[in-house]
């Protein structure tokens, strides 16, 4: 169960209450607060989206350049911003390696997984996903 309290006025939450809400809880948010209180009896369940064969399906697709671009993006990063982050590098080097035409190094790898706080074999290719990074 869900009890959700928003603020008058608008749809902003004030706070929320889940769990096994004993009754008395319960009628005291909606003497306290009337019809700013959503009682939500059938929360749907949540799923750990990295176990879906969705996901998994799109990561087995992921490209070390995809992620390169995906980062990247997320972060408001321009592909120039980026090579200067990484180094002084060129734009054309990081359009390289995100359309997988440059291989990433180790050193690389190891450079965009601390810029974007993740794990370096983000960058690597686990597979032969795509022959273009054979150049």
């Amino acid at each position: 169960m869900l009890a959700v309290v928003k603020k008058p006025h608008t749809n902003i939450m004030l706070f929320e209450v889940k769990g096994n809400i004993p009754s008395q809880v319960l009628n005291y948010l909606q003497q306290q607060f009337g019809k700013d209180i959503e009682i939500i009896e059938d929360e749907e369940e949540f799923i750990n989206i990295f176990e879906t064969d969705w996901y998994k399906q799109i990561n087995s697709a992921l490209t070390p350049g995809d992620a390169i671009k995906v980062y990247r993006e997320n972060y408001g990063l321009s592909q120039t911003e980026l090579a200067q982050k990484l180094g002084n590098l060129t734009e054309d080097f990081i359009i390289e390696l995100e359309s997988n035409r440059r291989k990433i190094s180790q050193e690389m790898a190891k450079k965009l997984g601390q810029l974007f706080k993740v794990p370096v074999d983000r960058f690597y290719l686990s597979t032969s996903k795509n022959l273009n990074q054979e150049n």
